[in-house]
């Protein structure tokens, strides 16, 4: 989320139908752009090891420099002008400007314009910006596979430790990567994965890379006691939620649904007001009271149910929390992600990080990476799953500490995204987090029950589709597991192959029509 700038251009104030005035103010913004990204990157530029990335960063800075400033009045007055590509600029900040710029002193000074017919920019330097996405996305993931651009990921079950012919068959149907969640099964289990992948590698003769999910930690209700005389929360009920080692009330003197948090130390940090989302978002809560006075000398927090379904819902064990109104101060590497970083950091092309909210965690994750592997040893790449408040309005530090040292990709975890943030507003913060990455020349990865209902039931809905669809915006699209993932990757195969003649990225490509008579 960027923070708006009060603007010394003062746009509405500006006659920016005149071409002579537009012109000037292009070239007002150009150097402000310039100046303010240059500082940012100057910042940025101890954090930066690795060379290739250097432009990139440059780019990410001007871009935010850029966004600052509401831009919506330029943007309209440059659209009569055929000069609407301001906002197409993400992967080419600077370029982008000088090109409209070079057009408008055209019209402007017309005896001043250079030999007709050649363009102002170089199409090598203009188009700078999409070749180091597509270099940063094929280090991320390899080569792609045919014509397709944007790669396909795919969640393994339990069954690919011992079912060879299920990896092979979604490798040969088109899956770019697998997925590893360490979040279950067990160690033996991951090796056996990782070597049916190996295999199918080299039986197919295609590329699949390994990518292994951190567990991270992952706050959850316990044990669950309900009042004698109903089982159901309705509005305005109450939740007692304590320590997992704490002492429960007595449900003859609590009239209310009683529960525990897997992480007690999440406890100490909520304040009256916040609200805990229960359930992957089923149930809405707010805290009514942090201190709650309990046997032993311990405390609870006492919830009130302020979103339920009509029918009301039931509250069940190990269910998801989440805390949107709370920045938790919580390590991301729990003490099993320690441990299995032991087997990830030499097995894994590519480590996804949960809970990663500030460019300290990403450092963590470094540090840790680098003590499990031999001396000069190269770091796997890693993946930041974004999924609070708290990582987007971070992101580009994350990128920059990240990506400054190694090859590096952003996945939208739209599930725990859209309870912190509220569903109306995950569509919008999708779309910033798009921009965000593809100014960095950051891969991104579409996650969370892209064709669920295909990949479950054997069925697609039609929101599910286009959905789909809309995925080729990122560089990488994530399937869940399910009875039907290897149907699920041919179709998102053929989904994906067919919205990129039509669409890059943002843009248009404007493709024959062929759907019409005429």
């Amino acid at each position: 989320m960027l923070t708006p700038l009060s603007d010394p251009l003062n746009l509405e104030s500006l006659d920016l139908d005149n071409p002579h005035v537009l012109l000037k103010t292009l070239r007002t913004l150009r150097q402000m752009v310039a100046t303010e990204g240059q500082a940012t990157f100057e910042q940025w530029r101890d954090r930066i090891i690795r060379p290739e990335f250097l432009p990139s960063a440059l780019n990410l800075a001007h871009y935010l420099a850029l966004r600052r400033r509401d831009l919506r009045g330029l943007q309209t007055a440059l659209m009569p002008w055929g000069l609407s590509s301001l906002g197409r600029i993400e992967s080419r900040v600077i370029p982008n400007l000088d090109a409209a710029i070079a057009t408008l002193s055209r019209v402007c000074h017309p005896q001043h314009s250079p030999t007709p017919g050649r363009s102002p920019i170089d199409p090598n330097t203009f188009f700078e910006g999409d070749r180091l996405l597509g270099q940063h996305t094929q280090a991320l993931f390899g080569q792609p596979l045919s014509q397709r651009r944007v790669r396909i990921l795919v969640t393994l079950p339990t069954e690919a430790a011992s079912q060879y012919e299920f990896v092979r068959e979604i490798v040969k149907r088109g899956a770019d990567a697998v997925r590893i969640n360490c979040a279950h099964d067990t160690a033996t289990q991951w090796q056996a994965m990782i070597q049916h992948v190996r295999q199918a590698e080299a039986e197919t003769g295609q590329s699949c890379k390994v990518l292994m999910d951190l567990a991270g930690p992952k706050p959850r209700t316990g044990s669950i006691i309900t009042p004698d005389d109903r089982h159901r929360l309705q509005l305005g009920d109450r939740i007692l939620v304590r320590s997992p080692n704490a002492i429960p009330l007595d449900p003859s003197s609590f009239d209310g649904f009683q529960t525990t948090c897997s992480i007690p130390e999440i406890l100490d940090q909520l304040q009256v007001g916040a609200s805990v989302w229960i359930d992957d978002g089923k149930i809405g809560t707010s805290a009514i009271a942090t201190q709650v006075p309990l046997p032993n000398n311990q405390r609870g927090i006492l919830l009130a149910v302020t979103q339920v379904p009509p029918k009301g819902a039931k509250l069940h064990a190990d269910k998801g929390l989440n805390f949107p109104d709370t920045v938790l101060h919580l390590s991301p590497l729990t003490c099993k992600d320690y441990q299995d970083l032991e087997i990830v950091a030499s097995q894994a092309d590519i480590v996804s990080y949960s809970f990663v909210q500030t460019a300290d965690d990403i450092a963590l994750l470094q540090q840790a990476l680098a003590q499990c592997l031999p001396p000069d040893a190269p770091l796997p790449a890693i993946v930041a799953k974004i999924e609070t408040p708290e990582a987007v309005r971070n992101l580009p530090e994350l990128i920059v500490q990240a990506a400054g040292l190694q090859s590096f990709g952003v996945m939208i975890a739209r599930g725990d995204l859209a309870v912190e943030i509220g569903y109306q507003r995950l569509a919008e913060i999708q779309e910033e987090i798009l921009w965000i990455c593809e100014a960095a020349h950051v891969p991104v990865i579409w996650a969370t029950q892209v064709l669920e209902s295909l990949v479950k039931r054997g069925i697609p809905s039609r929101g599910e589709m286009t959905d789909a669809a809309m995925a080729e915006r990122a560089e990488c699209v994530m399937l869940n597991k399910g009875p039907f993932v290897a149907e699920a990757v041919t179709i998102l195969d053929d989904v994906l192959t067919r919205m990129q003649a039509h669409q890059l990225k943002k843009t248009p490509r404007l493709r024959a029509l062929r759907s019409w008579s005429y």
